[in-house]
């Protein structure tokens, strides 16, 4: 059974009483990024293998996602800004404990691709805070590993240059 949890703005990325804030390099440029993020939704669980399944919801104003292990969530997109900003909030889910939840990605150009910065930030009760906090390592490798298979998927591997024997 989903529960409704309290409606937060995106001031609640810097606000939030728990923030898990992870960062990667990608060699993909921030507009392919950006693609895989928020438009090409039903391809997330081929690289972020934490998902098992997601889809726009309300004519793309929102989305659904599942995770493996049966955690649901229904979510309202706040910012969509391609190449730049991707952010939404959990309105109703099926994970014990949280009160209030808002997932952003921040895309900046790096030297050859593209610095992504997710933020996780967190509402719940005590448990449910303590256990955020002690699954930090596993969040983030999680995380890490979405990333190299995006950035796998998004840049093809380069064929030798005809007449060099490579």
């Amino acid at each position: 059974m989903q529960r409704r949890l309290r409606p937060v703005e995106l001031d609640f990325a810097e606000s939030a009483p728990l923030r898990l804030v992870f960062s990667a390099e990608l060699s993909a440029p921030p507009a392919a990024v950006y693609r895989s993020l928020a438009v090409e939704l039903g391809s997330t669980p081929a690289w972020f293998t934490a998902v098992a399944a997601a889809a726009p919801t309300d004519g793309g104003a929102g989305r659904t996602v599942r995770l493996r292990g049966g955690i649901e969530f229904r979510e309202t997109i706040l910012a969509s800004d391609p190449a730049a900003r991707y952010a939404y909030r959990i309105d109703r889910t099926n994970a014990p404990g949280l009160t209030a939840l808002l997932e952003e990605w921040v895309l900046s150009p790096a030297a050859d691709g593209t610095r992504v910065r997710w933020t996780m930030a967190v509402d719940g009760n005590g448990p449910c805070r303590v256990a955020l906090r002690l699954a930090r390592p596993g969040v983030g490798r999680s995380f890490r590993d979405a990333m190299r298979n995006l950035d796998r998927r998004l840049t093809p591997a380069r064929l030798p240059s005809r007449g060099t024997g490579r």
